[in-house]
């Protein structure tokens, strides 16, 4: 069995890998609020060669070098992916158990919704996180 697995809802894609994620992270950017139709994107980085996708999958450009992935059935939201830097993150609402999710950081913070408390500890970012 794959070490993190999951897919939409209607259960049209699927993915898997065995690798570790290289980042886990909450995304506090307007494009994530958006895309993902929440006040935040929690993701887990990946490699792009690591994660296998199966089923039919509809992509967007949601800025230059950024693609999301969804299901064209129910419009789950699974992925962002940037060609450029060979990563895909994962959304962790979609992953059969989100409860492997341990978040790093929170990043661009000054976008985030003014209703949400971050008192977990976690580092804060107004901006993209500094690189490393």
């Amino acid at each position: 069995m794959a070490k993190h697995q999951g897919g939409c809802l209607c259960g049209a894609v699927r993915y898997s890998t065995d690798a570790a994620p290289i980042n886990e992270r909450i995304c506090h950017c307007r494009l994530c609020q958006k895309a993902i139709g929440a006040a935040f994107n929690a993701r887990m980085l990946f490699r792009i060669d690591d994660v296998t996708i199966e089923g039919p999958l509809a992509t967007v450009n949601t800025s230059p070098d950024l693609k999301r992935g969804f299901c064209p059935s129910c419009g789950t939201t699974m992925f962002s992916r940037r060609d450029s830097a060979g990563i895909i993150g994962i959304t962790t609402g979609s992953l059969d158990d989100p409860t492997v999710f341990r978040p790093q950081m929170h990043i661009f913070t000054a976008s985030k919704q003014p209703w949400v408390v971050l008192d977990d500890g976690l580092p804060q970012y107004e901006g993209a996180p500094p690189p490393g």
